[in-house]
């Protein structure tokens, strides 16, 4: 649409993603003039690629307890006022069809690009004005009236809403933006991590070589314990027990992983009716070959089971259901689902998102410090922290 060099809104939305939609709509329902800012060319363009392009837009079971955050009670509010049975509805009633999968992960039959284009579609029948490939160049704040300046002109609100993402994605154009603009106006910031990410191990860790290998497994970092698929990569560890595990690591931690979870190794060995299989054989018959070779020495993996010590059936348990790592690292934010940290939210209303100290100023979605678990989690956190927003700006 056409702009002239100045334009004013009861709203502005600073990011054209699941919180900043949501928002945009809710505030245009209650009859509020409101405009989209993104410098995307498309709307939504992270919500379309989330869960495999095929969105894990909720869970089945949601709480605080699914969230990070320095602050861990001020998503209680905002979930409780938009919650997992909201959401579904949200998509059932305007026919996108979703189903659950493991550990209550709803995801759309369909594809993301669907819900993406459902609030779209949403905002532009309540009137909102969404405004693409609009670069925000500064925002600051005069006369009782924030001002955005922008590649499409400038526009003056009293009530702006921050919901530009984190870092995390910079490929499809993921930026500060919105730590920026807390910064200038005051509000502190969490430090800021990648989040939900690979884990990197040293080149020459003892699993190294097992790249493709894929298995149910249960990973432990201090007293987070996570049971879900791990994918072992040419960098160390993927697959959603790892990225779970990555939210609560820090440098220097050690991660314990139970390869056979549903299956005790000493009743297994015990159950053999061949006892002078090698251990080696034995463990390659309910693990991947390669990992049970790796797992074991070759001097005790050529033992046969009738001929191990108990010391040495010990150092084959522990190996499979306690073997021990140190991480390097995790992965960047190019890798990186989220990013933890953010906006302080003991600056913010938890009821409104607004901040304490700068009234008309809004943050909203993955911008605040809170970080859901991997599974739906950080969008319920959109649709929630996007609704308690636009019900009162």
């Amino acid at each position: 649409m056409g702009l002239a060099t100045e334009a004013r809104y009861d709203v502005l939305v600073l990011g054209a993603g699941a919180s900043g939609l949501m928002c945009a709509m809710e505030a245009a329902k209650r009859g509020r003039r409101v405009a989209v800012l993104d410098h995307a060319g498309k709307a939504g363009r992270k919500l379309r690629l989330t869960g495999g392009g095929k969105c894990n837009f909720t869970n089945l079971d949601v709480s605080a307890a699914n969230y990070v955050s320095a602050n861990p009670h001020f998503c209680k509010s905002a979930l409780a006022r938009f919650d997992q049975y909201a959401a579904m509805e949200m998509l059932s009633s305007h026919g996108i069809a979703w189903e659950e999968r493991e550990h209550g992960r709803l995801f759309c039959l369909g594809s993301a690009g669907e819900v993406a284009g459902l609030l779209t579609t949403l905002c532009h029948r309540q009137g909102v004005d969404i405004l693409l490939d609009c670069t925000i160049r500064e925002v600051d704040r005069e006369q009782g009236l924030f001002r955005a300046a922008t590649s499409q002109g400038v526009f003056l609100t009293p009530s702006l809403v921050v919901a530009t993402g984190s870092p995390a994605w910079p490929q499809v154009g993921a930026t500060r933006l919105g730590l920026e603009i807390a910064r200038h106006f005051g509000l502190p910031v969490m430090p800021v991590r990648p989040a939900l990410a690979p884990l990197v191990m040293a080149k020459d860790w003892p699993l190294a070589g097992l790249a493709g290998i894929s298995l149910p497994a249960t990973a432990q970092v201090a007293d987070r314990s996570f049971s879900d698929h791990l994918l072992f990569t040419h960098e160390g560890l993927s697959g959603p027990a790892a990225l779970q595990v990555s939210l609560f690591w820090r440098p220097g931690l050690e991660v314990s992983i139970n390869f056979l979870p549903e299956l005790q190794l000493v009743d297994f060995l015990a159950s053999l009716p061949d006892r002078k299989v090698k251990l080696r054989n034995a463990l390659s018959r309910v693990l991947p070959a390669r990992l049970a070779a790796a797992l074991c020495s070759a001097e005790l993996g050529d033992k046969t089971v009738a001929n191990l010590s108990r010391a040495e059936q010990e150092t084959a348990v522990a190996s499979v259901h306690s073997f021990r790592v140190t991480p390097l690292s995790i992965e960047g934010f190019a890798k990186a689902e989220v990013a933890a940290g953010g906006v302080d939210t003991r600056e913010l209303s938890s009821k409104t998102m607004e901040a304490a100290q700068m009234p008309g100023l809004y943050f909203i979605g993955e911008v605040l410090d809170v970080t859901g678990m991997l599974g739906g989690y950080n969008l319920q956190w959109a649709w929630a922290s996007g609704f308690a927003a636009g019900q009162h700006v």
